[in-house]
């Protein structure tokens, strides 16, 4: 066993290597990188909302010249002095050829060094070390909650396969599945946040104002009273997913020889079902808590992030990938690259934990 978690560990270097290797080749062709997004800026084009260039491009000189020579490398950079923009193109590491810039990332991130973002006036392990509580807590509270409610209903939808209650469940598990979870979120605006109807929970945020000076219970309750939203968002979708599997999983399993043996023997229904079939029916179960996590912590939550004004990991992401804020963008990448990976090796251990007769030791010989 602990060859083959060594060896999945060496293995992490090259994938995460190829994943920002394949990413940085994208964004070199990608059109409205740093500079251009500065240049928009200054000839009037640019978002207001980008407020002041970190590490003072305005203060660059140069930078409106009325009879500068044209440089065409870049668009809209007419009447803009070539010195300019070289300037621009060294404070933002375009000066440099592309395998010197990507050799120095790698470098730098293997210490968990990020650099500075490019259009805040910070370090990019503070607004990550900033957002990462947001996005662990929707990821965990979303997942321990899908599969609280996924695998008893799964199971019972097992045990009761062609009944009413089957029946309807399956309606409503389907309804879940369909309909994108920040349908649900915007629903759940308009219903319970002072949309149109009712004003019982709070729009935005996790906390409310003065959250620090609260007593430890009142914090709780705040914080509660925050997620529910949300995660009734998240885990609608979620939960739709997991009891699909579970029950179907629960069915090959109460089919077998094995358990008509177990029951023959006398054993009581409880027995059969926990004592025998949960077992070898939640390891595929359990082989999907990885993307479910993975989901939950970065795509499946980006767009609720964005509803409820959550600063969190995704939204972050998202807002940088627009802004070609590129230290932030990779930054993230490679936490969530690493994750992934992280949480897949956990999984096989919980396979050898759940069900000892797994043995992955012999695939690493």
């Amino acid at each position: 066993m602990l060859a083959y978690i060594l060896r999945r560990i060496a293995l992490m270097v090259p994938t995460v290597l190829g994943i920002l290797l394949i990413t940085f080749v994208i964004v070199q062709f990608a059109p409205g990188g740093p500079v251009e997004r500065v240049i928009a800026q200054l000839q009037g084009q640019g978002d207001a909302a980008m407020g002041r260039v970190t590490g003072g491009a305005g203060d660059l000189g140069g930078a409106r010249p009325m009879n500068a020579e044209t440089n065409s490398k870049y668009r809209g950079a007419q009447g803009l002095s070539p010195d300019f923009i070289a300037k621009l193109e060294k404070q933002y590491g375009f000066d440099k050829p592309a395998y010197e810039r990507f050799l120095k990332m790698i470098w730098d991130y293997a210490r968990f060094d990020f650099g500075r973002s490019y259009f805040r006036d910070v370090t990019v392990i503070e607004l990550i070390r900033e957002r990462l509580p947001v996005s662990i807590s929707l990821g965990l509270w979303m997942t321990l909650l899908s599969y609280a409610i996924s695998i008893p209903l799964g199971i019972r939808k097992a045990v009761r396969d062609g009944t009413r209650f089957d029946r309807w469940t399956s309606f409503v598990v389907i309804i879940g599945y369909s309909v994108p979870g920040f349908m649900f979120g915007l629903m759940l605006i308009i219903l319970f946040a002072g949309g149109s109807f009712f004003q019982w929970f709070p729009l935005r945020g996790l906390t409310s104002e003065g959250w620090e000076h609260f007593s430890t219970w009142h914090k709780v309750t705040d914080y509660a009273w925050h997620m529910v939203l949300p995660l009734t968002a998240l885990v609608i979708g979620a939960f739709a997913t997991s009891t699909l599997l579970t029950k179907n999983s629960f069915l090959d399993e109460i089919r077998k020889q094995y358990v008509l043996t177990a029951r023959m023997k006398g054993l009581s229904e409880s027995r059969v079902l926990y004592g025998h079939v949960f077992r070898n029916a939640m390891l595929i179960v359990i082989a999907g808590f990885p993307g479910a996590f993975i989901s939950a912590f970065f795509t499946g939550s980006l767009l609720i992030e964005t509803i409820f004004s959550l600063d969190g990991l995704g939204e972050l992401s998202f807002r940088s990938i627009t802004g070609r804020d590129y230290p932030v963008v990779f930054a993230t990448l490679y936490i969530f690259s690493l994750l992934g990976l992280a949480v897949n090796l956990l999984s096989d251990l919980i396979y050898v934990w759940i069900d000892p007769r797994i043995d992955f030791s012999a695939r690493a010989t």
